[in-house]
């Protein structure tokens, strides 16, 4: 069975990536109601309620610099006037090394970099949404967003060093992503993005290859989001919020203990959560968690 993108729901405009579903939910349902909304650039464009929501695919085998710069410069274009909140991307290979010795994973973070700071200027890393980057087994870069009509805040996690400072030793341009992305509502209440997380402190991966502390470390890191950004440490646990978690598992076999983990020290019951076989950004990283919270209420 394969998992089907952010943007799927009950419409035909259902789009499969082909990624293995290990457990949870059939398909990921964040988005309801989508209305087609034409074409922009390379981005087929839908509307749910106030939202835009947009995807492309890069052409089979491009390379993946290209494929991402390309693909994000027609993305500003389709996004128009209103402001990124999330992106969702899929690298293919993604820890594999492209043609210039570069992982493909920092060969596409190069073009995705460009592309930000040629369409928004030096200080582009201010403007940075939530975003999450994970391993594809088809051969081409797929890009999905979500753009708010109405205004964003973007948060960073204290135990972490913003994606976008990282040096040098990750890729000659760091990640282009902000940690978390705040859409107010009215009454204190919002639509909260919390990036792909992972065990890195600072910017280190800790417990190189060992599933069971990296899982530890990532909830840590849950926890420290959480409340940066106004949600509190239990992600707005039994607040009635809307809880969608995608749980990316490098290895199918570690499946069953990372379940196990989830349900004890995380999710509660009305979670929507998949668990999902895929490569990690990082080869010595087994596990990464995102969190979309709807209407959610703000603690702080």
């Amino acid at each position: 069975m394969s998992l089907h993108i952010p943007l799927v729901s009950s419409t035909p405009a259902a789009w499969p990536l082909g990624l293995p579903l290990l457990g949870g939910e059939p398909a990921e349902t964040i988005f309801r109601e989508l209305q087609p909304a034409g074409t922009a650039a390379d981005f087929t464009l839908y509307h749910s309620g106030d939202w835009l929501l947009g995807s492309a695919t890069a052409a089979p085998d491009e390379a993946p610099e290209a494929a991402a710069h390309r693909l994000y410069s027609a993305l500003f274009r389709a996004v128009g006037d209103r402001t990124l909140a999330r992106i969702w991307n899929y690298v293919p290979k993604i820890n594999a090394p492209d043609s210039t010795g570069l992982e493909n994973y920092q060969a596409f973070c190069r073009g995705r970099s460009l592309a930000f700071q040629a369409e928004l200027g030096a200080g582009f890393t201010q403007r940075l949404p939530a975003a999450s980057a994970v391993g594809l087994e088809s051969a081409a870069l797929a890009v999905i967003f979500a753009a708010s009509a109405h205004p964003v805040r973007h948060f960073e996690n204290p135990r972490q060093v913003p994606a976008y400072a990282y040096p040098r030793e990750h890729g000659p341009r760091p990640p282009s992503f902000a940690r978390a992305t705040v859409v107010p509502r009215p009454e204190s209440r919002a639509d909260v993005f919390i990036s792909g997380t992972a065990a890195i402190t600072g910017h280190t991966t800790l417990a190189p290859g060992d599933t069971a502390a990296q899982l530890g470390h990532t909830l840590e890191n849950l926890r420290a989001i959480g409340r940066a950004s106004g949600v509190g440490e239990t992600l707005a646990a039994h607040q009635a919020a809307a809880r969608h978690l995608k749980v990316y598992i490098r290895h199918a076999a570690d499946y069953p203990a990372i379940a196990a983990t989830l349900a004890a020290h995380l999710l509660i019951a009305g979670d929507h959560v998949n668990y999902i076989r895929s490569d990690i950004c990082r080869a010595a990283l087994n596990v990464e968690i995102e969190v979309t919270l709807l209407d959610a209420p703000l603690t702080a």
